[in-house]
């Protein structure tokens, strides 16, 4: 795929080299020469000095031949008008702006971005994706990532398998006899190793969960909680819920993070600390009342035992800078908080972090990648979520077509010409079907079966794939993704 990326700060720079390992052909824009000359020095991408608004800086990247465009400047209106004259001037197909602005008129479906307005056809924050992200962490605190999948009805988490807990030292088959309520599937274990990092661990139903296992598990969202708490509690611990949060640096991120739980009154106590006295200032008068701002370093030792970091439940070091806030959840950690968790841009330094004495080490960039890669993805991709810092990766795809006209549809699972890497991890079915054919005008509907609730089904090898269910794979290595596309795109004849 031909794919325009303007701008090459963090997020831009992030997508570039995330999109150029899968063999797209990348084309950068930028202002800055010398950024560009940096990237290209790097990764296989070419680079075009310029502003994104100019119609021959546009053309000279290849616009009129650019299958998607990635406006992702520092500036929202330099976007926005990107967009527009990308599908005026030149027609390119998809156009996705990140836009920090909210409020009503800046979501996908608006009059403010349909094609007579800025002619944009999904509007990327990456500010509102970490914010959802932290939320769903705090929501299940006992998790290392959570990805949700078929509007939420599914997820995939992962957690580290702690001594003591249930599943811990149990076989895969073992636990499924065990549990046999629970619709669940360990799809992937990442296992710890004294000469090097995780190594992904080919599971089946003989493997052995071990004790520091990263494990992840497939799951309707009503089950989640007893699979974390088979994975990482031991038997009879209660849950031990997320009530106090300390936040380290008043970015955007932190006082959008504040405001949304703080819609759940009198449930947490929040607090944020940022160097900046007229940050403060700010924050003091935009968050909810009972969200408490404090001045100070993160990394200052006295300030944080003064506000009690040894009982905090979840410490986020959200600011700007990868050196700081790596060492103020050091610091939390060692005195005392119980999770903590980093925003690190730098791929190579959350690689070094995560699953050490910092428990979560977040990338912006693999946070929001999902989102993008649903435009990259060929056939009927519904959501995908990059794991394991952009190595693995989890798909849901929707089986479209019929038996004339599909290789998938009407076929068991066993009889799936797949790799035998990839698991099909669950089916939702009963889901809302979009292409269903309406009635004909004056004609009866036939009679159809009241819709219950959509359907979590844990595939066996006899489990037959109909129309219109949501598959979601678990993918070890991202080669894999095309023989999975290419297995469940239908035959010209279906339209």
């Amino acid at each position: 795929m031909k794919i325009i990326i303007v701008g090459a700060g963090r997020v831009g720079t992030g997508v570039a080299e995330s999109l150029v390992s899968e063999k797209n052909d990348i084309t950068v824009i930028d202002s800055d020469a010398e950024c560009l000359r940096e990237l290209q020095d790097r990764m296989d991408l070419r680079g075009v000095v310029g502003s994104c608004t100019d119609p021959q800086v546009l053309a000279e990247a290849g616009a009129r031949d650019t299958d998607l465009l990635i406006a992702a400047a520092s500036q929202d209106e330099v976007n926005l008008v990107c967009c527009k004259l990308a599908w005026m001037l030149f027609s390119i197909p998809t156009r996705i702006a990140r836009v920090r602005a909210q409020g009503e008129g800046f979501e996908d479906d608006s009059a403010l971005m349909s094609k007579e307005g800025f002619a944009v056809d999904h509007v990327l924050c990456p500010e509102n994706s970490l914010t959802r992200y932290i939320g769903l962490l705090v929501e299940h605190p006992e998790a290392l990532q959570v990805r949700e999948f078929a509007g939420g009805r599914a997820c995939l988490v992962s957690a580290r398998a702690r001594h003591g807990a249930p599943a811990v030292g149990m076989q895969v088959k073992a636990l499924r006899e065990q549990m046999p309520e629970v619709a669940m599937r360990i799809v992937a274990i990442y296992r710890r190793f004294t000469d090097g990092p995780d190594r992904f661990v080919p599971c089946d139903g003989a493997t052995f969960i071990e004790p520091g296992d990263e494990v992840f598990v497939l799951a309707g969202r009503q089950r989640v909680a007893q699979v974390l708490a088979a994975l990482h509690r031991p038997e009879g611990q209660s849950a031990r819920p997320v009530r106090r949060i300390m936040v380290a640096g008043g970015s955007s991120v932190g006082e959008r993070l504040a405001q949304e739980l703080s819609r759940q009154a009198g449930r947490f106590h929040i607090r944020i600390i940022d160097d900046d006295a007229g940050r403060c200032e700010q924050l003091a008068a935009r968050v909810p009342e009972g969200v408490l701002v404090l001045h100070g370093e993160a990394s200052d030792e006295d300030l944080l035992a003064e506000e009690g970091v040894e009982e905090t439940d979840l410490f986020l070091a959200l600011s700007d800078d990868d050196e700081d806030n790596i060492m103020a959840c050091l610091l939390a950690k060692r005195m005392g908080a119980r999770r903590v968790l980093a925003l690190i841009n730098r791929h190579s330094y959350a690689d070094l972090m995560h699953g050490t004495q910092i428990d979560i080490a977040l990338s912006p960039a693999q946070t929001i990648l999902g989102e993008l890669l649903t435009y990259v993805r060929r056939g009927d991709v519904q959501a995908v979520h990059s794991l394991r810092r952009g190595v693995a990766e989890a798909l849901e795809v929707v089986v479209r077509g019929d038996r004339k006209n599909s290789r998938v549809v009407g076929r068991r699972v066993q009889d799936l010409p797949l790799p035998p890497e990839v698991h099909i991890g669950l089916i939702v079915r009963g889901l809302p079907d979009p292409d269903a054919s309406p009635p004909v005008e004056g004609e009866a509907s036939p009679p159809q079966a009241p819709r219950g609730e959509p359907e979590i089904i844990i595939p066996r090898s006899h489990t037959v794939l109909e129309r219109n269910d949501h598959v979601v794979f678990f993918l070890p290595r991202k080669r894999l993704v095309k023989e999975v596309e290419e297995l469940f795109r239908v035959r010209a004849t279906f339209f």
